[in-house]
């Protein structure tokens, strides 16, 4: 019984409503003319004859007027459902007067915006097939491994240097959890950058592993990079102990040469006979270029110390300002102006900032000094970073590409670590440290650059 209740509430379909209202809309028209008819002079069979017409084209008008608002819409709803399932290849057609005179009614305007929708559509997914056909040749051809990981830790896309890594078809690896494909470590680690010695079914060596985060449907997903880092680091080791062994090469022939020729001068000093008059001050002359030369050949070693084993910063809040001044109060060979900046705090290691600081100041007063000009040191804020700029107005740099090289100098008494040393811890604290010659005008400006 509730259910007949409910089957005789439905309410009237869309269609039955449009017959309904054409017909309502022709009923007074019709019963005026049977009426009249009925009245009217005219035989029984005339009369029924009549009647059955007039039924007939009042029918015939109301379901033609119920089809000509029907069918649109029909045809509306097919091409919203393709373009809804993906298919942008129908088109409504459109009654050729129309195409051709361009004088659009308003169903023809809506057809041909759907028709325009369809286009767009269509076009924006050729350009994302496009794309995303080359995003995966280039993730095919780049010789990092690329894996990203849904939010329960499953493998959903993997690319050709991956599966090398992995040792295994993509086919066997999309769908299992990080764990069982022995990336569970890194993947835990979290959106960080770092250098790990691992093992993998595909090799063993040293990578770079990096993690990121991204969404897809609104679920959190994980994407892992790794590259191997074997040869770029031996490849980069070779060079740096090309590069040690020549500077200390250079450094040990300069002070044995001198030791070895004035050892072998006093041996043959002492081996004559009679020896000479003045054979003693020879002697302490040539002992005193020895003792020299040792003296400057333990400087540099201990210089080389100094350089490798810097320690990591111990970060704590750094009134920078203050530390400007402070720094700026220890040089008194030549006034250094200091330009006043914002107040800012920064977290760093004072002391190591002090000494960057005062090699770079070191560095612009003797600069300064030669050419008898000024050291001015400022600092702003741009962005993320605090900017601290030393400029001096002295000759400028003559050989740039040597600046950051250790034991480097071309000073009589350096020893070539001061701005290899302040870059260290520059970029130690996350920062950058550059030279350049000032433009325009003589001289240097030092930028070190620090996160805030």
């Amino acid at each position: 019984m509730a259910s007949d209740s409910a089957r005789r509430l439905r309410p009237f379909s869309f269609e039955t409503r449009i017959l309904l209202l054409a017909l309502a809309v022709g009923l007074p028209g019709t019963a005026a003319a049977l009426l009249l008819l009925w009245l009217g002079p005219y035989s029984p069979r005339l009369q029924w004859i009549l009647t059955v017409a007039l039924a007939g084209v009042w029918w015939w008008l109301a379901e033609h007027l119920r089809q000509s608002v029907v069918r649109p819409l029909q045809t509306m709803s097919n091409l919203l459902h393709a373009v809804r399932e993906g298919d942008f290849s129908l088109r409504a057609r459109l009654p050729p007067q129309i195409e051709e005179t361009d004088t659009l009614d308003a169903l023809g305007q809506v057809m041909l915006e759907i028709n325009a929708i369809g286009e767009t559509l269509r076009e924006q997914r050729l350009g994302a097939l496009e794309a995303t056909a080359l995003l995966n040749r280039v993730m095919e051809e780049v010789d990092v491994a690329v894996f990203a990981f849904d939010d329960t830790a499953r493998l959903q896309l993997v690319n050709r240097a991956g599966e090398s890594l992995l040792a295994e078809p993509a086919d066997r690896l999309l769908g299992r959890e990080a764990g069982d494909l022995g990336l569970a470590d890194v993947l835990e680690a979290g959106p960080v950058r770092r250098i790990v010695a691992k093992t993998f079914p595909g090799g063993f060596g040293r990578w770079e592993i990096r993690g990121s985060a991204f969404r897809e449907r609104g679920l959190p997903h994980a994407l892992l990079v790794i590259s191997d880092l074997t040869e770029t680091l031996r490849e980069e080791e070779r060079q740096a102990w090309k590069r040690l062994l020549r500077v200390l090469g250079h450094e040990l022939n300069n002070s044995l040469a001198p030791i070895r020729s004035m050892a072998s001068t006093l041996a043959g000093l002492l081996s004559r006979r009679p020896r000479p008059d003045d054979w003693e001050e020879d002697m302490q002359s040539g002992l005193e270029i020895v003792g020299n030369r040792a003296e400057a050949l333990s400087r540099f070693m201990a210089a080389y110390a100094r350089l490798a084993r810097l320690p990591h910063p111990r970060l704590a809040p750094v009134d920078l300002p203050a530390l400007i001044r402070r720094v700026a109060a220890l040089e008194t060979r030549l006034p250094v102006y200091v330009e006043r900046g914002p107040a800012v705090t920064l977290e760093g290691d004072a002391d190591q900032l002090e000494q960057l600081l005062i090699n770079l100041l070191r560095n612009a007063v003797d600069a300064a000094l030669e050419t008898r000009g000024g050291v001015g040191i400022g600092w702003k804020r741009n962005g993320p970073w605090m900017e601290v700029k030393i400029e001096d107005e002295g000759p400028g740099i003559a050989n740039p590409d040597n600046l950051f090289v250790p034991f480097y100098t071309t000073k009589p008494e350096g020893t070539g670590i001061g701005l290899a040393l302040s870059r260290q811890i520059a970029e130690a604290h996350g920062g950058t440290l550059t030279l350049e010659n000032r433009q325009p005008g003589p001289g240097c400006e030092a930028l070190l650059r620090l996160p805030t």
